[in-house]
């Protein structure tokens, strides 16, 4: 089917050409979105399916900008995002109410950050939630503080990104040293002379393809029992929800707390509330017999 290839970045010189091929994509108003959608669910579609991905190119390659501080190709990290855009593609339901690219986020970041996991294979990063999301917020919020170029945080400063993310001040100070020390030693010279960075002499660690598959299709299912149990929650749940967990940019509590009038502890209750009826929901989905 190579009518239906997508735009590829061959090298970081072609990423300008890339950029400025991708937006020759027209972007797809509401009911043709739907349409598509339609086309590809009912009737495989491949024409549709294409022209719902190549719309959201430029949401790939946005999203993936964000990405850069970790050191790797920027093709690289677009090239994950697509295909975490194809998977959004073709497990979109169309008559959910979401617009695609509210769906795809979640995908097109999901996959990025597995890559980014899977190469940074010499640091620790730990397997939890708050882990995970403090390692993807780190860079982020001591950007925010004017910290990125300091030896180390203040007390000041390790106490607001706790706050922010939920996590223990120790937490914040073992990961931000694990990750200085690892764009420390990755970025140097691998000998006195050699022209070539320890990062380049890594050996690959991943997994092999089958149990990638295998991990990739768990978080299918979880992703696809999340999207259902999303109609557990009222709109300002959802809304609290994809503001906090799911959105490209997660909005703070005082940001929220301002929409809607109440305090940041009752936006926090509401989010706490509605993971545990996610969760439920979740739990339950998965208690099922397979169909």
């Amino acid at each position: 089917m190579t009518q239906y290839a997508l735009p590829a970045i061959s090298s970081e010189s072609s990423l300008s050409a890339y950029l400025a091929e991708i937006r020759k994509f027209p972007m797809l108003e509401p009911d043709e979105e739907y349409m598509l959608a339609k086309r590809w669910t009912e009737h495989a579609d491949y024409d549709a399916a294409h022209r719902l991905v190549t719309s959201h190119l430029r949401l790939v390659a946005k999203i993936a900008q964000g990405f850069r501080g970790y050191g790797l190709p920027l093709g690289d990290l677009i090239a994950e995002g697509n295909i975490g855009l194809m998977q959004a593609v073709k497990k979109f339901d169309p008559e959910k109410g979401f617009r695609l690219s509210t769906y795809a986020i979640w995908w097109i970041r999901a996959a990025i950050q597995e890559y980014v996991l899977r190469s940074w294979t010499t640091v620790k990063v730990g397997t939890s939630a708050a882990q995970k999301k403090l390692f993807f917020n780190l860079k982020k919020l001591k950007s925010r503080l004017d910290a990125v170029d300091q030896n180390s945080l203040t007390d000041e400063q390790i106490s607001e990104i706790a706050s922010e993310l939920d996590v223990s001040e120790q937490d914040v100070v073992d990961m931000d040293q694990r990750m200085s020390a690892h764009d420390q030693f990755l970025n140097s010279p691998a000998g006195q002379d050699s022209k070539q960075d320890w990062i380049d002499l890594l050996e690959d660690g991943s997994d092999t393809h089958e149990v990638l598959l295998a991990e990739r299709q768990e978080q299918d299912n979880k992703r696809d029992m999340l999207y259902t149990a999303m109609d557990t929650l009222n709109d300002r749940e959802q809304d609290i929800i994809r503001a906090r967990r799911l959105a490209e940019d997660p909005q703070t509590l005082e940001e929220l707390s301002q929409k809607y009038g109440i305090s940041r502890e009752r936006v926090r209750q509401i989010e706490v509330r509605a993971m545990e009826k996610l969760t439920a929901a979740v739990t339950a989905a998965a208690a099922l017999p397979a169909a």
